[in-house]
């Protein structure tokens, strides 16, 4: 499966790994992995991510499939949490091979950007001041707007 929505921690390395050993033709691999951030200016204590699990799914796939055909990557891999999750714990992972680093390296930012203004999931971070859902940034319309 090339795009998987997890409720589990997953091993970011084991999945590089398993993802690089099918590499053949692939001069360039590129793995971006997101982490549940917490900073002292911003006490995360956890964050939940809720989805539709069948729409999120058919719009991840839709998006690797695009980022495929845009950038003539060999492969590309998916794979998001929703649930609640910990600080430091892995969010997403986003991994792509190409023949050549340029493309691979667009190939996966194109994923992300797209993938945090596009995809159907709704960000709520625990404090200890109670709960709050995120909002959408500008600063992600403006990088997704850019692939238009």
């Amino acid at each position: 499966m090339t795009v998987r929505l997890l409720v589990s921690p997953f091993d970011p390395g084991a999945e590089t790994n398993r993802f690089l050993a099918a590499s053949e033709g692939a001069g360039a691999a590129v793995t971006f992995t997101g982490l549940v951030r917490r900073t002292s200016d911003d006490p995360v204590t956890a964050l939940t991510l809720e989805c539709y699990e069948a729409l999120a799914q058919a719009q991840l796939e839709r998006l690797r499939d695009a980022a495929i055909a845009r950038f003539s990557l060999i492969a590309a891999e998916i794979l998001h949490r929703h649930g609640r999750m910990l600080p430091g714990e892995p969010i997403v992972q986003v991994m792509t091979l190409a023949p050549h680093r340029g493309d691979a390296f667009a190939g996966a930012e194109f994923i992300m950007d797209t993938l945090k203004t596009d995809a159907p999931f709704w960000k709520k971070e625990e404090t200890g001041d109670g709960a709050r859902w995120v909002e959408a940034k500008g600063e992600d319309d403006a990088r997704r707007a850019r692939w238009d």
